[in-house]
């Protein structure tokens, strides 16, 4: 096939009949993918490559629906908004990328060929770093409906206390459960406050009253030394950094992700940390910073500039980001230049835990700012704006989510900070304060969004003399 940027009419749709697209990744981002090509008219060969053996399901009831209780983990999978019509290699997973060749490796030996391929890998969870401690029994992360299932059936069976190490929002959610659950629960974060690495220290200081009020052993500014276990080889206690011991039988290692772009070695592209480097319309670049034409980037894994905040690469770890994301690929892996869309969400989330309804909207660690706009922290029913170099650049609600639109549309038109007075329950006295954001370095102190610089490929050119 042709290069995507010099395609006729013809040979484009002679693409979308007789191509081979490959989508690795056979998730949230790649299912979308799959029916965006659908929907855009590719009735070509299409083949989905995932590790996991279970179709795709939905992440986010694993951290509160499933644990509660309420939803069997086998009961999260994704609705087909249409039929994909595709090949499943599913439960093996690739290990390889020839981009001369145009294949994939599998684990398996298989090669699987393509003339576009799309990249959807994700993250997994950042195992607990001491391999025999983290196979224990008892001790679990957090990603896989798998991970839920056997979480789930570990608090069921009603533990003396849970330890969670980490206080992000997967971390906050988990001891959220514990406690509706009647669970005695300690949640040891290395960060002076719960939440800091996505919303600053001074919702941070709201998260931990919150949490402590619920009846949470909140232990910040401390890390997790050791796991002990005993003699049938079950976590049985916790030595923290702080020199005290916990007892514990149940242990959940929420450290945060990691980026799948192991199999991509040698491949040529810019992969690194923060994910694989794309332009806006979701191709990726190569180590060079020249931008693929046929291979294309979504999920959770892509990393690409966004002209809201300064052009620099974005990362996000959000479902709004892997729909829209895998949309968007799958709408310009079909399409000419002259039709492609860019991806540039403004991002979102929201969380539940301890009773209140969090949601956010832009990227909150942007700001170097934050001013409470409506309600009051003490009431926990308040909407705050983060700012930046004066102009808007993130906010968050609890229970107060009705206002994000109107902060969304703000950050979107570059709005000034202090952005103007919004609806009712205005605060009488509210000033700009520090954010309060922690230094890099933190696992758990990792936003869900992060703002990765300006280079495609994070690496330094090295001049090396050549030698006589």
């Amino acid at each position: 096939m042709s290069s995507a940027a010099s395609e006729t009419p013809k040979t484009l749709q002679a693409f979308k009949t007789g191509g081979r697209i490959v989508i690795v990744g056979a998730s949230l981002a790649g299912l979308r993918a799959a029916e965006a090509l659908r929907a855009a008219g590719f009735t070509g060969h299409l083949t989905m490559i995932g590790d996991e053996a279970d179709e795709p399901y939905d992440r986010p009831p694993l951290s509160k629906q499933v644990l509660a209780g309420w939803v069997p983990a086998s009961h999260t999978k994704l609705p087909r908004v249409r039929a994909v019509d595709a090949e499943w290699r599913l439960g093996v997973a690739a290990t390889g990328l020839d981009r001369a060749a145009k294949v994939v490796r599998l684990a398996n030996g298989d090669e699987v060929g393509f003339d576009r391929l799309l990249i959807a890998t994700g993250v997994r969870a950042r195992q607990w770093p001491n391999r025999d401690e983290a196979a224990l029994d008892g001790v679990y992360t957090l990603r896989t409906s798998t991970d839920a299932a056997r979480l789930r059936n570990a608090l069921a069976a009603r533990p003396k206390r849970v330890l969670v190490i980490g206080a992000g929002f997967i971390g906050s959610e988990v001891a959220s459960v514990c406690r509706d659950l009647g669970l005695e629960v300690t949640v040891a974060e290395r960060a002076d406050t719960p939440l800091a690495g996505a919303l600053g220290g001074v919702i941070g200081a709201v998260a931990a009253d919150m949490q402590r009020e619920h009846g949470v052993d909140l232990r910040t500014g401390v890390g997790v030394s050791a796991l002990e276990g005993d003699a049938r080889g079950h976590v049985r206690a916790a030595r923290l950094s702080d020199g005290t011991t916990l007892e514990v039988d149940v242990v959940l290692a929420s450290l945060g992700s990691i980026r799948n772009i192991e199999w991509l070695d040698g491949a040529g592209l810019a992969a690194g940390f923060w994910g694989v480097g794309c332009d806006a319309g979701c191709r990726a670049f190569d180590i060079n910073g020249v931008v693929t034409d046929n291979i294309f980037v979504a999920g959770d894994i892509a990393r690409s500039p966004h002209v809201l905040y300064e052009y620099q690469f974005m990362a996000m770890e959000h479902w709004d980001n892997a729909v829209l994301g895998a949309e968007v690929a799958g709408h310009n892996m079909v399409s000419d230049e002259t039709r492609r869309r860019p991806h540039l969400l403004v991002p979102g989330f929201w969380s539940g835990q301890f009773g209140i309804n969090i949601k956010s909207v832009g990227v909150p660690s942007f700001g170097d700012e934050i001013l409470l706009t409506q309600g009051s922290f003490e009431s926990r029913r308040f909407a705050a704006a983060y700012g930046r170099r004066g102009r808007i650049v993130g906010a968050v609600t609890f229970d107060y989510g009705k206002w994000l639109q109107f902060y969304g549309e703000q950050i979107q038109r570059s709005g000034p900070f202090p952005p103007p007075a919004a609806g009712f329950d205005r605060p009488a006295d509210a000033r700009p304060v520090p954010a309060d954001f922690p230094a890099r370095g933190v696992p758990t102190g990792i936003p869900d969004v992060v703002l990765t610089g300006h280079d495609p490929n994070e690496r330094s050119a090295e001049y090396r003399p050549r030698g006589h």
